[in-house]
């Protein structure tokens, strides 16, 4: 039987992970085995859950608890279910919940790049970008367009931060990811060794002069390949750049020079992913 609770003091403890704890805090780097993480919506949250992601806690809106929402609460037996109306829940995390439902979920152990990649032909490394939307709106066109894997470098921003994990739309627990490395220095010097030592040929998308088109036959005959994306603005670094085996660059008109990351991904993975005509 569901666990509701209705919400009468703010200041519970119970609730801090909703309204007082920062998503560093959250992750617990210290000790990871305790890490946990927000996700947000009913279409998130049930993605976690199909994915076997263990929830700790719910925080609803009454009007989904009893609504839309019903379902989430039969699922996951007995741990706590605060709800309250929308307006004290907005009081609570200083945000609106237009989704109407925020659960707290246990981080998983993530698996070895190895582990990841043993099946994968095409795969997208993402690196250092900070944007959390990005690095969810890049996630779901991943699973979307048919890349097997993603893969993010140490400085890369979470994917299961709470933004990102919602504009992924819960793709984030379809898709097989995990980072490449631990720490900044394995990357990009280790992390492309280790990419080229699993058999992946890399391309950066990059600006640059010396580059092939997105849609050159070299990319797609390619038996493993590995799409290096980079932050907005700055983009890939030049050394990364350096040490992949092509650069490659989607044609441009009308004098625009670039696409946002997250568009340019979407245009790349359909090109590569794309069965031939």
């Amino acid at each position: 039987m569901p666990n509701i609770i209705e919400i009468t003091d703010l200041n519970n403890p119970a609730l801090d992970p909703y309204a007082r704890l920062t998503e560093n805090q959250l992750r617990s780097r210290k000790t990871p085995e305790k890490g946990i993480f927000i996700a947000e919506s009913k279409t998130v949250v049930t993605l976690a859950l199909d994915a076997g992601y263990t929830p700790v806690s719910l925080l609803m809106e009454k009007s989904q608890l009893y609504g839309q929402a019903a379902g989430l609460a039969e699922r996951c037996g007995d741990i706590p279910i605060y709800t309250a109306d929308s307006t004290l829940l907005e009081q609570l995390t200083g945000f609106s919940l237009s989704r109407g439902v925020l659960a707290v979920m246990r981080r998983p152990v993530l698996p070895s790049v190895e582990e990841v990649c043993r099946n994968a032909r095409r795969i997208a490394i993402l690196e250092n970008i900070m944007d959390a939307a990005n690095v969810g709106a890049i996630i779901r066109s991943a699973a979307a367009l048919g890349m097997d894997a993603v893969l993010v470098t140490p400085r890369c921003s979470d994917p299961l931060l709470r933004r990102a994990a919602r504009v992924s739309m819960g793709t984030v627990f379809q898709i097989p990811w995990t980072y490449i490395g631990t720490d900044s220095s394995d990357w990009p010097e280790k992390g492309m060794a280790k990419l080229h030592e699993l058999g992946f040929r890399t391309a950066s998308m990059a600006l640059s002069h010396d580059t092939v088109t997105i849609s050159d036959p070299c990319l797609k005959q390619a038996d493993r390949l590995a799409i290096l994306l980079g932050t907005e603005g700055t983009g890939l670094t030049a050394e990364t750049i350096r040490l992949s085996h092509y650069t490659v660059k989607i044609p441009m008109f009308h004098g625009v020079d670039s696409l946002n990351v997250a568009a340019a991904s979407a245009v790349a993975f359909w090109e590569i992913c794309r069965p031939n005509d």
